[in-house]
């Protein structure tokens, strides 16, 4: 069973804000308490936030699919709803948030940063705040904005400051396992390691994290063995060792041409030349590994490379070695920009800035973007006139209709607010300004009347409300 998973595609979906509410208020000798409908909550939204005790992805790849709730609509008496809970996510010190793509959309490190995967939806206005001087007593109220849905890939990249990279069962696990406290699985057979293990070292007054990254193969950069899998952990790292086995049983190998192939793969992977190497030589308990260990460290010296020779099991060499690690991370520390105070930046939008753009389409439908009309639609009940009235004016004040006779629009052409894949489309009318004398009953708005079966509904039920109630009234009883 999968016990360490290091990249999941995550499917997260915020709240939906909650409708706001119409509503009249009612109170004995108040005929006219006016509006008193309340807004809707807004939508909780799914937040990543890096968690130390965490070390894998494992829970996400069981359960991929995490929603936020919902906001609550508003209430009469203006009561307002209650906004959705965030959900929020954690997640391992290193994870990098990218989108289906491959881009790059958050890189978590260090306890406690977050990431808004998921913006929940905001909520509606409820009537009694869309009351105006000119619209007394709306009869509408707007709706609740549908919240984010994403779909990210977390990948984890382990945070150590050394990295032990080398051929499979070259003592990598037994090097971390006698470095420090970890306690990695340790067999003689290849791949004896499938997951990175992380061991804290303390060398006199420096303390670091060491990584025993699973053993790599020529073509690892080309995903075989498990390269792909786990080359990108040794991304972070500060240093990295080169683990060389001078006791292997196979014939073709000996400890120049493992370095000489291991960088191969690492260059060919890319990103890690300005990292400091340490080679060590490891096995050397044994009379054939001392042998060959002297052999090649004139020649591994002579390419530039500082050259140990360890015994993971005799724990020969591991002080000279732990003490020469810790001054490698101690200069790549000291060597890092200081981590100022995050900045709130303000960039406030240009004053003739329109906030939309209409282009006009190969078939000639004309097309508004922008993210006011997009959240002005979405916000709108399109069965109720009046509401769509109030979406009419409120494009108005913007631009909308202005730019639309710019861009050559005439009456009775197509015009589409929102992307291709979810628009309104509609039959633009130019001039559909209103006035307090334009505006009817509760619900309606003249400027619609004959053209939608909404409105039409509505008044043939208040004329058959009429008629009886008419013939209740002429009724006599005998």
């Amino acid at each position: 069973m999968t016990t360490f998973v290091d990249r999941v595609e995550l499917h997260v979906a915020a709240g939906n804000g909650g409708h706001g509410c119409a509503s009249v208020h009612r109170e004995k000798f108040k005929p006219l308490g006016g509006p008193d409908g309340g807004n809707g909550g807004r939508g909780g939204d799914v937040i990543l936030t890096v968690d130390q005790s965490i070390t894998t992805l494992l829970d996400y790849h069981h359960s991929p699919h995490r929603k936020a709730t919902n906001g609550k609509p508003g209430e009469g008496g203006n009561r307002s709803g209650k906004d959705g809970q965030d959900l929020v996510l954690a997640v391992p010190d290193g994870t990098v948030v990218l989108d289906k793509a491959g881009n790059v959309l958050a890189d978590l490190v260090g306890h406690g940063t977050s990431f808004v995967a998921a913006q929940g939806g905001r909520g509606g206005l409820g009537n009694a705040a869309l009351a105006s001087a000119r619209r007394k007593a709306p009869g509408f109220a707007l709706l609740g904005e549908p919240g984010d849905l994403q779909d990210v890939v977390l990948e984890l990249k382990t945070v150590a400051d050394v990295a032990l990279v080398g051929y499979p069962s070259a003592g990598k696990s037994s090097l971390i396992s006698v470095l420090s406290a970890a306690r990695p699985k340790i067999a003689d057979y290849p791949f004896t390691t499938l997951v990175p293990n992380l061991g804290v070292v303390t060398a006199g007054s420096t303390v670091y994290t060491i990584a025993d990254v699973p053993g790599l193969i020529p073509g690892a950069s080309q995903g075989k063995g498990l390269g792909l899998e786990f080359l990108r952990h040794v991304e972070r790292c500060s240093v990295l060792v080169h683990v060389l086995d001078t006791a292997t049983l196979e014939s073709d190998r000996d400890p120049a041409s493992d370095l000489d192939i291991i960088e191969e793969e690492l260059r060919q992977y890319g990103g890690l030349d300005n990292r400091p190497r340490i080679v060590v030589l490891n096995k050397t308990d044994v009379p054939d590994g001392k042998d060959l260990a002297e052999m090649v460290r004139p020649d591994l010296e002579a390419r530039g490379y500082r050259v140990f020779e360890v015994s993971a099991v005799a724990h020969l060499g591991l002080k000279e070695l732990s003490f020469a690690l810790a001054d490698l991370v101690a200069t790549s520390r000291a060597a890092k920009p200081k981590e100022e105070a995050t900045r709130i930046v303000i960039r406030p939008k240009a004053v003739d800035d329109t906030g939309f753009t209409v282009t006009r389409e190969a078939d000639g439908l004309f097309r508004v973007r922008g993210e006011k009309p997009e959240r002005w639609v979405r916000q709108t009940d399109f069965n109720n006139d009046e509401a769509v009235g109030y979406l009419a004016d409120r494009l108005n004040r913007l631009g909308v209709e202005e730019s639309l006779v710019k861009a050559g629009a005439r009456g009775g052409d197509g015009v589409a607010i929102g992307p291709e894949d979810n628009a309104v489309v509609f039959d633009w009318e130019p001039s559909l300004t209103a006035g307090a004398e334009m505006l009817g009953r509760r619900g309606e708005d003249h400027r619609f009347e004959g053209e939608r079966p909404a409105a039409q509904r509505r008044r043939d039920r208040q004329a058959e409300r009429d008629e009886a109630q008419q013939e209740f009234d002429d009724f006599e009883p005998f």
